[in-house]
């Protein structure tokens, strides 16, 4: 008993010696939040913080009469953010400025749209002219407004003999491109994005996900159902992504979450695309593995099961964050799929998400919805986030030097840190010095960056050295030939000497 008392004061000492996150490992809600990346053997290893909440916002943060409702999805455009409030059936324009954010517009109504009002609507999108697009779900149309709320036009179920006319046409994610091409995530479509031309016509789908079955599925429906039950069934067809993004590039990524946990390893699985003009999977792999979020996890549990993300955001820079709707978490992988940071957990404090629905960017700065919580976290990089992507965008804009002194100065914060080793080699490499640069790369456990800088250094010493080569070589060819002629007139002159001798005698 004592002993209990005594461990009980001990402990309570400690807090007041101790700061409250040191004491218990959390943070406070308005600082950082549990960050962590992977080393070479999969093992977690915890870094300092890439972001930190700057705030919560709720809906009495905007001074809002009627409560945001079960929101579906974040769009940023410059300094403003729009809410798909799907509860309400309204959109919410809400402008940043400085660290103040204020609703500027509730928009419930298109003037000149028949219906005028929304019906559960679950996206929004808007192009660079203003023009807002809704994925008006319950109305079965994608609805097309100039930035004044005036009617545009209607993108609607296409009248086409590819897309099934007996499906009720239930736009649920959208993006746009420069060219004003609408690309439609629809529920029950199962062969792609719906896309359409800027005047609404239908022009086919695209990024159809690849067709998944196993050899026991294919064997059965072929020998062991009779043609009519082969009719009746549905075909094997590929599943519908679950969100997604357009970059700047015009490049479509999309999300998906309905795969075999197995597959995801052996990037069979694919849960981020990047997907070209014809719906070809693009996104670079040049990690250990390929970007499915965490790499280990409790497998066939829905909680505890693999990350699977409800949303992505790309920024300028080609780096994309993927919002993680199984632990609540985000993880950032650089244009070449290699891992930045990975934070986040459920819960309902601040930094911590119930239902993850929807994630966006401003700059650098990350904002993500919570269904349940009905509110938009705000992180901003700590000075550890800042000059990842400060290195990594002197390193796009060719500055060489600069990036690799920005990766020492990351070094500095992690020592552990894989990509600042390649990071420096690449620039190190740039600069011609491969000889320092595979050492990086060896610190980094990065083969195919080694081999590369040994293929360069292994040139450059050839081409400095290739007198000395030449000279080498040729003594090698031409010393055992200048010997065997010496041996071979020696031997002929001792023998012509004894035939001498011999004549003489």
């Amino acid at each position: 008993m004592k002993a209990s008392v005594r461990l009980t004061a001990l402990v309570m000492a400690l807090m007041m010696i101790l700061p409250l996150g040191a004491a218990f490992a959390v943070t406070d809600g308005y600082d950082s939040v549990y960050t962590y990346n992977y080393d070479y053997w999969d093992d977690y290893k915890e870094t300092p913080d890439a972001y930190r909440v700057e705030q919560v916002i709720y809906s009495p943060t905007l001074g809002l009469e009627t409560p945001m409702r079960r929101p579906q999805s974040l769009y940023v455009r410059g300094n403003d953010i729009y809410v798909c409030d799907t509860g309400n059936n309204r959109i919410l324009q809400i402008r940043r400025s400085g660290d103040e954010y204020a609703l500027v517009r509730l928009i419930d109504t298109i003037n000149g749209a028949e219906p005028a009002t929304f019906n559960t609507p679950s996206d929004v999108f808007v192009d660079e002219n203003g023009s807002i697009y809704v994925a008006d779900t319950n109305n079965n149309r994608v609805v097309m407004a100039d930035k004044n709320l005036n009617y545009v036009q209607s993108f609607t179920k296409p009248e086409d003999s590819t897309f099934d006319q007996g499906l009720s046409f239930l736009p649920d994610k959208l993006v746009a491109d420069t060219s004003g091409r609408v690309y439609v995530l629809a529920t029950n479509v199962n062969k792609g994005l719906v896309k359409y031309e800027s005047d609404g016509s239908f022009t086919g789908f695209i990024g159809a996900n690849p067709v998944m079955y196993t050899m026991w599925d294919y064997i059965w429906k072929t020998f062991f159902t009779t043609k009519a039950q082969r009719a009746q069934q549905a075909s094997f067809v590929p599943t519908e992504y679950e969100n997604i993004a357009i970059d700047r590039e015009g490049f479509i990524y999309a999300t998906n979450i309905v795969f075999d946990e197995y597959d995801l390893i052996y990037d069979n699985a694919k849960p981020i695309r990047r997907l070209n003009a014809i719906g070809n999977d693009i996104l670079i792999k040049n990690d250990w593995y390929p970007p499915i979020g965490d790499l280990h996890w409790e497998e066939q549990s829905q909680d505890y099961g693999p990350s699977k993300f409800a949303d992505i955001t790309v920024l300028d820079s080609d780096t994309y964050i993927a919002f993680d709707r199984t632990r609540g978490r985000f993880f950032g992988y650089d244009p070449q799929g290699i891992m930045l940071w990975t934070f986040g957990t459920k819960g309902n404090s601040n930094g911590a998400f119930l239902a993850p629905v929807s994630i966006e960017h401003m700059g650098n700065d990350l904002l993500a919805l919570d269904e349940n919580e009905a509110s938009i976290t705000v992180m901003t990089p700590t000075e550890y986030g800042r000059l990842i992507y400060q290195a990594s965008d002197q390193y796009l804009s060719g500055d060489y030097d600069g990036s690799a002194d920005t990766w020492r100065e990351v070094l500095k914060l992690n020592a552990n840190y894989n990509l600042a080793f390649i990071g420096i080699g690449r620039a190190l490499m740039r600069q011609e010095n491969f000889k320092e640069a595979m050492d990086y790369f060896k610190m980094a456990y990065d083969r195919d960056n080694y081999g590369r800088a040994y293929r360069y250094y292994r040139k450059e010493m050839i081409e400095q050295n290739i007198v000395w080569i030449v000279l080498g070589v040729a003594a090698v060819l031409v010393v055992p030939l200048i010997i065997g002629c010496v041996r071979k007139m020696k031997a002929e002159v001792e023998a012509y000497e004894r035939r001498q001798n011999k004549y003489r005698a």
